[in-house]
């Protein structure tokens, strides 16, 4: 009599226990306001011109490198573009790290993906809290370095959507020159893009500069991003890189949207997301659900509630679909809301004020 195979008794035991990333779409939902994975509301207009769909594409298409790189002010042999930063993520970890042996650095509440790939491989995370205002603690971090080989840095921080301070950046990379890469994720730097780092890696070789066309490219269906480093760094991510990371649409579309007249539409869109989220600052701030909204540089917003789970279990139902951020270090009745139109803003405003008066007058009859 035979018995039944386990197939995860041949799994490794990290991947056996791992919790995966949860995306926005692997969470779900039915909806028509969907607020929770920061994309931007309307779909770009491109139409593919290559069809040449017979032939491999080019493993780094160097009309995208070349029009990225004079977009980000750096050499074409500073720039590798792979699938969504979440590749670069991954080969940093590859080229760098030794599983059992070496440790990846990282300051939560942050993004997920660096813990996420870092389990993957086996290698040890340092997980750092972040201190005031949700900045790295310099002080955890020089004392927690050893068998550090990656550091990774998110400005705008996702999800608390604030900038690291420039000098904290600083003492981060001199308190890793030599010994650990120092990667300074900027998928968001588009809504403030005078804060970006670029201008350093002439003098920091350790520095790697993670993009995306995901946010302000309007093109997270597209599933491209970009690393930017040291020569001598995207050599070294190129031996382990897939063969042919992008696909010829996705090259194609990739080097319109990197046109000027691409980069001029871009633009146009972040002022636009900027003013709507103004006015969902101010509006929300008026709110008696609402505790507070915090500061942001992105295309979304941090906002703590008195009761985040009923907010969210509430817009949910009605089809406005926001992230939840209350199992995340340090954010208790926290929910992420990307920016979307003016329409889609004000719904929403009109949605929790709505949820507000309704508890408001459950309140004032249980305690009249």
């Amino acid at each position: 009599m035979s018995t039944v195979f386990d197939i995860n008794s041949l799994a490794r035991e990290n991947i056996r226990k791992l919790i995966p990333y949860m995306s926005a779409r692997r969470l779900g939902g039915n909806g028509d306001i969907w607020l929770n994975a920061n994309e931007y509301p309307i779909a770009p207009d491109f139409q593919l011109t290559e069809n040449t769909l017979n032939r491999y594409p080019e493993c780094q298409p160097a009309t995208v490198i070349q029009r990225y790189a004079n977009y980000a002010g750096l050499k074409p042999e500073q720039v590798l573009v792979s699938r969504g930063a979440d590749e670069s993520i991954e080969l940093l970890t590859r080229v760098f790290c030794e599983p059992g042996r070496d440790a990846v650095l990282f300051c939560p509440p942050t993004y997920g993906m660096y813990s996420v790939s870092a389990e993957t491989f086996g290698i040890e995370q340092k997980k750092l809290p972040a201190g005031t205002n949700w900045q790295p603690d310099i002080t955890a971090i020089e004392n927690n370095l050893d068998h550090v080989k990656l550091i990774y840095i998110c400005s705008p921080n996702n999800p608390t959507g604030n900038l690291i301070d420039p000098t904290t950046l600083r003492q981060i990379l001199e308190l890793s020159r030599n010994r650990a890469i120092v990667a300074i994720d900027e998928a968001y730097i588009e809504f403030c893009p005078q804060h970006t780092s670029t201008r350093w890696l002439q003098d920091y070789p350790h520095l790697v500069i993670l993009r995306t066309l995901s946010k302000a490219f309007a093109l997270a269906g597209l599933r491209c991003g970009f690393t930017l480093a040291s020569a001598d760094i995207i050599a070294l991510m190129l031996k382990v890189i897939a063969p042919y990371p992008l696909a010829t649409p996705v090259a194609d579309i990739a080097a319109q949207a990197l046109t000027e007249t691409g980069i001029r539409t871009m633009r146009n869109r972040v002022a636009e997301i900027v003013s709507n989220r103004s006015y969902l600052q101010q509006e929300l701030n008026k709110l008696t659900l609402v505790e507070n909204v915090f500061p942001s540089e992105t295309n979304y917003i941090l906002v703590k509630f008195t009761d985040a789970e009923i907010v969210f279990k509430t817009l949910w139902e009605q089809g406005i679909i926001l992230r939840d951020q209350r199992k995340q270090l340090g954010l208790e009745n926290c929910l992420r809301i990307t920016v979307g139109s003016q329409n889609e803003c004000e719904q929403l405003v009109s949605a929790i004020n709505a949820l507000s008066s309704q508890t408001q007058q459950i309140k004032e009859t249980e305690h009249p």
